[in-house]
């Protein structure tokens, strides 16, 4: 391809990440009213929430093994209408097992992001790959700040049509479904295939075998491990920092949610701006430890934060942090993969993250409730120093191809 249709085609795949993320953050706001009317306790909500990670932690690896054998665009494509037909699902649903089955479906077709990060490494050069993968991270904070506005928006004009009960979640739903098929057609017609030389062996390998062999793999392994590290972190404090805003600074949900916003474009900004700037000058090496220590202490710094102020100081650096680590990692471990693997490595290491997304908010409510409020961002902050010292350890073998020389 030439840098102009690269160019075009990572535009097109940046657009297909972040629907995935607008469509899981317009559920945010919907799936506890759902579920509440639905009769669902808390935990139940909850599971609503976790059951999506689950399914991307176990078929990442599946979509990213089919593309390495059928190509990357077939693969995006019917997971897109996959996506649609979801969301349809969710709109419909009338019952708490229903809204169970529609987020195990979006969760499924939502795990071929491992394709999309295949297909980025497919078209971008070596010293380019990491800025490419930054796309990604750009995408996901994108559909973070977005997600949940658009949500409670739609739902609130839902509601000013009609009055029928669930009209306004449906009429969200049905929005996102509409955006996932747009995407398609979009795709349909300007998606090109990426790879030129498919994987012989990729369907072959079981799963779980294929996982144990890459977290095997010298210094890929490592990297996927400070992945999951990072992934566990962050949920955690996600899922505790809305009790925490409450009962410290007495903030409600509207307040919480502009704080989440925050995090959302800091994110986009490093993602989308600061790490295309900094990776030519630095390298992967020296971002990511850069960004995990950032990271870090951005955790632990709300644990002792007693004003606003200081918290506003602690979102900034976990913010940044996250920011900068993500794309390094996922760029490096993209560099020292196979390009006739890179389905199924990126597949993998995705589900790393959808396992510390699937423990780490039920890690960090126990240590909320059980332990102290505090608790759980000691704990992040710890697991985030944890995979800090892993980089330090293995950092003489991770590439630098993003620094120009």
């Amino acid at each position: 391809m030439t840098s102009t249709s690269n160019k075009s085609q990572l535009a097109i795949i940046f657009f297909t990440v972040f629907l995935y993320l607008v469509g899981f953050g317009v559920v945010i706001p919907i799936l506890p009213i759902l579920s509440r009317n639905f009769g669902a306790t808390a935990l139940q909500t909850g599971l609503l929430l976790s059951v999506y990670s689950l399914m991307q932690f176990l078929f990442s690896p599946f979509w990213g093994r089919l593309s390495d054998r059928l190509g990357r665009r077939p693969i995006l494509l019917f997971c897109l209408l996959g996506e649609g037909l979801s969301y349809i699902a969710f709109a419909m649903a009338r019952s708490l097992e229903w809204l169970f089955v529609a987020r195990i479906l979006a969760g499924f077709f939502g795990a071929s992001l491992s394709t999309a990060s295949a297909y980025i490494s497919d078209i971008t050069p070596k010293h380019e790959r990491s800025k490419g993968m930054a796309l990604i991270g750009a995408a996901f904070g994108l559909g973070f700040v977005v997600g949940p506005a658009l949500g409670g928006g739609l739902a609130v004009w839902g509601h000013s049509i009609s009055a029928e009960p669930h009209f306004d979640t449906s009429f969200s739903a049905y929005w996102v479904a509409a955006l996932c098929f747009a995407n398609l057609l979009f795709g349909i017609k300007f998606l090109k295939e990426s790879l030129t030389a498919k994987s012989e062996s990729a369907e072959k390998k079981k799963r779980f075998s294929v996982m144990w062999h890459y977290l095997n793999v010298k210094t890929v392994g490592a990297l996927m491990a400070v992945f999951l590290l990072a992934s566990f972190a962050m949920s955690s404090m996600e899922a505790t920092l809305i009790l925490y805003m409450g009962e410290k600074f007495q903030w409600d949900i509207k307040q919480v949610s502009f704080g989440f916003a925050y995090i959302g474009v800091i994110i986009v900004f490093t993602q989308g701006f600061l790490v295309r700037r900094l990776l030519p000058k630095w390298g992967e090496r020296k971002v990511l430890r850069l960004g995990l220590t950032l990271f870090a202490l951005g955790l632990t710094t709300i644990a002792i934060s007693n004003s606003i102020g200081m918290m506003a100081v602690a979102m900034t650096l976990l913010s940044l942090g996250n920011g900068l680590s993500n794309p390094s990692i996922l760029g490096s471990v993209s560099l020292l993969t196979d390009s006739k693997e890179q389905g199924v490595t990126m597949g993998v290491t995705q589900s790393m993250a959808s396992l510390g997304r699937i423990i780490g908010p039920a890690f960090g409510g126990f240590l909320y409730g059980a332990v102290a409020i505090t608790a759980p961002f000691w704990a992040s902050g710890a697991l985030a120093f944890t995979g800090l010292a892993i980089v330090l350890y293995i950092y003489r073998f991770i590439p630098e191809h993003g620094r120009v020389a």
